[in-house]
């Protein structure tokens, strides 16, 4: 695991798309913070945890997009064959790709949204309710792991780079577009996308109960990590029955 886990780190950092997508979404929601304090644009009954975060979604998006690739990216460029030759244990690779991913990307993520919650704290000062930040922000970078473990899976199962990032964001957004045409059913539609348990965790006000379920934030973080462990034990067994 310790020779894997260097071969994935030597791959991730010499790929320009990995990299500058997770350096995109490193640096997304501070900007995020600034924009809604310049603006002015913080509704009186939001938190400035939850407008300073702003941009986390998109940012988990993007997280969601470097884990698709981190597996999907090998089999476009055709080296996935070279990975297997040097660790035959498919398993290991995988298990190699996701600790690198879920660390990786919790590492960028936790400077990120505490920078963004204090840039967003000192900027829009005492004329709103400041949410509690802790643990929420832990509770935010792991959503950043998690979505990138999604994707790792999804790319897993996909093995093609622009399906696995169409399909990894659908899941991200069609439970949020299409859960109000369920009627009654949308807080059980939306309220199993990964977004909907950023949007609690950042404490904002758009996270009622009738659009992202009733959930608590970090039982909705544990049910979407439990599928995400769903889907990639299927992509684990998928990928030792494929040919590579």
């Amino acid at each position: 695991m310790r020779a894997a886990l260097a071969h994935e780190w030597i791959k991730f950092r010499s790929v320009r798309s990995t990299v500058w997508t997770a350096v995109v979404m490193a640096v997304l929601p501070v900007p995020g913070a600034v924009f809604v304090a310049a603006t002015e644009s913080l509704q009186p009954d939001d938190t400035v945890l939850g407008g300073a975060l702003t941009l986390s979604v998109p940012a988990m998006m993007l997280a969601a997009v470097v884990g698709a690739l981190v597996m999907s990216g090998e089999y476009s460029s055709g080296t996935i064959r070279t990975t297997f030759a040097a660790t035959p244990r498919r398993r290991t690779v995988l298990g190699a790709k996701a600790v690198l991913v879920a660390g990786g990307l919790y590492l960028l993520a936790l400077p990120s949204v505490s920078c963004a919650y204090l840039v967003g704290g000192a900027l829009l000062g005492d004329g709103y309710a400041h949410g509690d930040p802790m643990p929420a922000l832990l509770g935010v970078a792991g959503a950043f792991s998690v979505a990138g473990l999604l994707g790792l899976a999804v790319g897993t199962l996909v093995r093609h780079s622009a399906g696995a990032v169409t399909t990894v964001l659908g899941v991200l957004l069609l439970p949020s577009l299409f859960g109000p045409l369920f009627g009654d059913a949308q807080r059980w539609v939306a309220g199993i996308s990964p977004t909907a348990a950023l949007e609690k965790l950042t404490q904002t006000s758009d996270a009622t109960a009738e659009a992202v379920g009733s959930l608590a934030a970090w039982p909705s973080l544990a049910l979407v990590g439990g599928y995400t462990v769903l889907l990639l034990l299927a992509a684990d067994t998928a990928l030792g029955r494929r040919d590579a």
